[in-house]
């Protein structure tokens, strides 16, 4: 039934194989089996991908329900457990998971050597409901509402307001020549996350005049994109706490910052676990402290 679900979910068996590092071939014959025994057909190949019969969108409903059944009786008994000692899984975007994370995580193994640590490095969203992660790092504009997550069955706690600014290397403001307004920014490239527009549109909101034209350069990655950024291929955003710390960049406009709220986020069956929460507020405490420190400087 998992080989199933995954396979409709990602629309294939190669990049279901992929979801669950599985092989191509035993996914296939998981299917093939689940198809036998219900006797129906569950997919059919349109060129490289296979879509749903009717009896396969039946089945989906169930194989979802069921998945979400079995992860919520894993929250509840993870839950319960009053053990110091096992993993927490933690997910942070990568450059935040690189820069700021390693000396916490330090001190946290030394505090309690019992507590595995487990870092998820991504830019994508995890699915605490779904055990991706049992805490999350999110960001949020500062200018927008108290952050609530959308799903009532998790915990939310401010850390506090990080700034984040342009960064580049000195070598390309050499070439281009400094900026000194946000109206000089419009003879500069930037490095993109994708080409929807969205990272444009952001910064067009806060006042500059940006075309595609600004943004040639487009990576999914953080790590590529201030690896870009060192070898002089344009402009990056990033949170002073790392980009100050760079010698290979400089901040451009140095006095232009952006605000965000930064955010953890953990699952409400979780809280009640005493590993769960002693890191919890273990890095709710050490990060404060740090957002604190940063803003009033």
């Amino acid at each position: 039934m998992r080989a199933f679900l995954v396979t409709a979910e990602e629309g294939s068996l190669s990049a279901a194989a992929r979801a669950l590092s599985s092989s191509q071939p035993t996914l296939g014959r998981h299917v093939s089996a689940l198809e036998e025994e219900l006797g129906v057909a569950l997919f059919e190949r349109i060129g490289a991908r296979l879509t749903l019969t009717p009896g396969g969108h039946e089945l989906l409903e169930h194989a979802r329900a069921m998945r979400d059944a079995a992860a919520r009786a894993s929250l509840t008994a993870s839950g319960q457990s009053q053990s110091i000692e096992g993993n927490v899984c933690i997910s942070a975007g990568e450059i935040f998971a690189g820069h700021a994370l390693p000396p916490i995580i330090e001190k946290l193994r030394r505090q309690e050597p019992g507590i595995e640590i487990e870092i998820v490095a991504s830019n994508s969203t995890s699915d605490l409901r779904r055990r991706e992660a049992d805490i999350a790092f999110r960001a949020y504009k500062s200018t927008q509402p108290e952050f609530t997550p959308a799903q009532p069955d998790l915990i939310a706690r401010k850390v506090g307001d990080v700034a984040t600014r342009f960064y580049a290397s000195p070598g390309y403001l050499d070439r281009i020549g400094r900026p000194r307004s946000r109206d000089d920014l419009s003879r500069a490239d930037f490095i993109d996350f994708d080409d929807s527009g969205v990272y444009r549109n952001y910064l067009n909101d806060l006042g500059f005049n940006l075309t595609a034209r600004n943004f040639p350069v487009r990576a999914e990655s953080h790590l590529v994109h201030w690896e870009l950024a060192k070898s002089g291929v344009g402009i990056v955003t990033a949170m002073d706490m790392m980009g100050d710390a760079e010698s290979a960049l400089e901040r451009v406009l140095p006095d232009h910052m952006m605000v965000r709220s930064m955010w953890l986020v953990t699952h409400r069956e979780l809280k009640t676990s005493r590993r769960i929460k002693m890191v919890f507020d273990f890095l709710h405490r050490e990060l404060k402290a740090i957002c604190h420190d940063r803003m009033a400087s």
